[in-house]
Parts: structure tokens; C-alpha cells; sequence
């Protein structure tokens, strides 16, 4: 007990040590996580989305996206960082691959699912209706498939927040892995409190993705699962 509360007070003091040489303050270095793994959960949306709706518009490719899911879970990040290493040497470059590896598989298998997964008498009256393959993907598909797919954006973040930490291992310098690290001059109490500052970061990630993605799913998907959650309990089903 007496630790955590040490790290809380260091979290107080926005990572000052008593005593200790000037170093780079809490908030700085939780804000330039965020950055990096902004960085990473863009670039992994920009390459994951297009592919995994894609693939699943077409109704192609299930063993591809569902395998890379699992390949991508399998593979250690630390082991990324080792072979990227190797030739792109050490910095921000590999940490961004490293975390845009573990990043991709859980985008792209759930857009996959989320787009495939959408009724197809749905997509046929779309088509009587005389819609294109694009409006269709557009109009219907990707409107129904928002849950799914911000499901997985939403695991991806939290794994890239809390993979972000791995960065100074690849001599990056800047983010809360500095503090991780490096218990020599921040203590044990600066270690516990830069972890619990990785763990609400994180969870407040995902609070703000899934408002995001509530702000996106269409009303009628809202209410059929508050219908739902009122069926499988009654005392938990909350109107809105």
C-alpha cells in the first residue's frame, strides 16, 4: 500500500524526484505516448479499414484477414523491434512498425467481419433499389458494420498504448517507457506510477473511441441493442 501511494504522489508531482536531477515532467512524456501511438493507430487505420472492408464487400479472402489477425497476435512485438533493428536501425521509425504490426491484425479482421457479416437481403433490396457497388458499400454496408470495425480499432488502441511503453528499448527517448526503464533515477514508486499513468491512458482512449463510435452507429443498430440488453437483463436495460 504504502507504494502506491508513493507512485500516486508522484503522479502529484508530475514526476519531479525529490532530491533528484531535472527530468522531463509526467505530462510530457504521457502526452508524447499519446503521440507516438496516435501516430501508430493512424497509420494502421489508413492500411487495415480500406483492406479488411474491402475484402469484406467482396465477400473474399476470410482465411487472409482472419490469419493475419493471428499471425499478428502470435507475433511478439519485442521481436519486431529486433529484426526492424536490423535495418532501419534504432529510433521512432521502428517503434511506429512495431506497433502498426500489432495494430493492423485486429483492424482488419474485424472490418473484414463487420462488412461480410451485413445481411445480405439488405444488400440485395439495395441493389432492386438500383445502387451501385460503392453506394452500396457506402449506404449500407459500412453503416451496419461500424460496431464491428470500431471494436476493433478500439482493441488496437489500447494494445498500442500500452505496447507504446517498448519505445525506449529501441532508443527512442520521450515517452513514459523512459520512466519504466529506468527505476534508477525515478525509484520504484516512479515505475508503479508511470504504469498506472499507461493504464488510464489507455482506458481513457477507449472511453473516447467508444463515443465516438456510439456518435456513429446508426440509431436503429443503437436501439436494437438496448432491446437486446433489456431481453437478457431486464434490471441492467437503461432507456436513453
Amino acid at each position: 500500500m504504502h507504494e502506491f501511494i508513493e507512485a500516486f504522489r508522484f503522479i502529484a508531482h508530475d514526476g519531479a524526484v525529490p532530491g533528484g536531477p531535472a527530468l522531463p515532467s509526467l505530462t510530457h512524456l504521457a502526452l508524447e505516448t499519446l503521440k507516438v501511438s496516435a501516430i501508430g493507430v493512424a497509420i494502421s487505420v489508413a492500411i487495415a479499414v480500406p483492406l479488411g472492408v474491402w475484402l469484406g464487400h467482396v465477400h473474399r479472402g476470410s482465411f487472409l484477414a482472419i490469419n493475419v489477425g493471428n499471425i499478428g497476435r502470435a507475433l511478439p512485438s519485442l521481436a519486431v523491434l529486433a529484426i526492424g533493428d536490423a535495418f532501419l536501425g534504432l529510433g521512432l521509425t521502428v517503434v511506429e512498425l512495431a506497433l502498426v504490426v500489432l495494430a493492423v491484425p485486429p483492424i482488419v479482421t474485424n472490418a473484414y467481419l463487420g462488412v461480410d457479416g451485413v445481411d445480405r437481403d439488405l444488400v440485395d433490396a439495395a441493389k432492386g433499389m438500383g445502387m451501385s457497388g460503392w453506394e452500396i458499400l457506402k449506404r449500407v454496408e459500412l453503416p451496419l458494420a461500424v460496431p464491428l470495425l470500431f471494436a476493433g480499432i478500439r482493441t488496437a488502441a489500447v494494445f498500442v498504448v500500452s505496447t507504446t511503453t517498448i519505445a525506449s528499448l529501441a532508443g527512442f527517448s520521450g515517452s513514459l517507457g523512459d520512466v519504466i526503464a529506468n527505476e534508477t533515477s525515478y525509484h520504484f514508486s516512479g515505475v508503479l506510477g508511470a504504469a498506472i499513468c499507461v493504464a488510464a491512458l489507455a482506458l481513457t482512449v477507449e472511453g473516447v473511441l467508444m463515443l465516438v463510435q456510439r456518435a456513429l452507429t446508426p440509431r436503429g443498430l443503437r436501439l436494437e441493442a438496448l432491446e437486446r440488453a433489456a431481453v437478457e437483463h431486464p434490471a441492467a436495460a437503461v432507456v436513453t
